[in-house]
């Protein structure tokens, strides 16, 4: 109920033709260029989706909240349900619910929004987790504080980006290519072992990874420029960053998977 699906895999020649590059053998980047293409609007669509742009609001919040000298309550003010002495796992899982809670009954939630919301999860628990002591278990509430904290510099918020938009980048591809890859796996097929299939999607992560690069440093810069002039970050700001990020991240795909790219 009041959840926003793309469809079912649309009858077009852009979609035939990943259909056809896939059973033909084609490279990754060639592949994701015409998934990318198939994609396009929706992709774009994505810098106007709710979820997406609470994502991101809340992924600038973080670090701007663990500057602070009362870490829990600026979180709190950012509308996430914390104790006192919030973990990594605690302040995920907040995260998460807070998304849940502000799309639920405004009939925001949309696929490009849960993937974006899943994506920010994800990058949450790994990339910070693999800045404290003891992983995502171990650390004490200090060290936490101190991990967000550390990304609210030009390079390492570039950073964070970068990978958030990687994740969220090859999910989007999964999504659609999910449809035409089913008619391709198994015996006698492009990908006749699970094996051949498990190095193609890794392929494609690396090729989202490389393309998100374009958001990195503008990414940090973006971050650094709005909180100093504005005191702080607003959905607004996140709302404009998404557009401009969206339409650099679309644009690089397609131009990584050109014959002489």
């Amino acid at each position: 109920m009041g959840h926003t699906r793309l469809g079912e895999l649309p009858r077009t020649r852009k979609w035939a033709q990943v259909v056809d590059l896939i059973g033909g053998g084609a490279g990754v980047a060639q592949l994701a260029n015409a998934t990318i293409t198939a994609a396009e609007r929706g992709m774009k669509f994505a810098a106007n989706d709710k979820g997406l742009v609470e994502t991101i609001w809340l992924l600038t919040q973080l670090p701007l909240a663990a500057q602070t000298k009362d870490f829990p309550g600026a979180l709190r003010k950012a509308g996430l349900n914390v104790s006192d002495s919030p973990g990594l796992m605690e302040i995920v899982g907040a995260v998460s619910d807070v998304i849940d809670s502000r799309l639920r009954h405004n009939r925001g939630r949309t696929d490009l929004g849960e993937i974006a919301q899943m994506a920010a999860t994800e990058t949450i628990s790994k990339y910070v987790g693999s800045r404290v002591p003891g992983g995502l278990f171990g650390p004490s509430p200090g060290d936490v504080q101190k991990a967000f904290a550390s990304l609210a510099t030009v390079k390492q918020f570039s950073s964070f980006a970068k990978h958030f938009f990687a994740r969220m980048t090859n999910r989007c591809l999964n999504y659609y290519l999910s449809r035409a890859m089913a008619y391709h796996v198994g015996d006698g097929r492009r990908f006749s072992t699970l094996a051949q299939h498990a190095q193609f999607s890794k392929a494609l992560e690396v090729h989202c990874h490389q393309a998100s690069v374009i958001v990195e440093r503008f990414s940090g810069e973006w971050f650094s420029k709005t909180n100093w002039e504005k005191q702080g970050i607003s959905r607004d700001d996140a709302s404009g960053f998404s557009h401009v990020a969206m339409d650099k991240l679309v644009a690089e795909l397609k131009a990584g998977a050109r014959p002489n790219a």
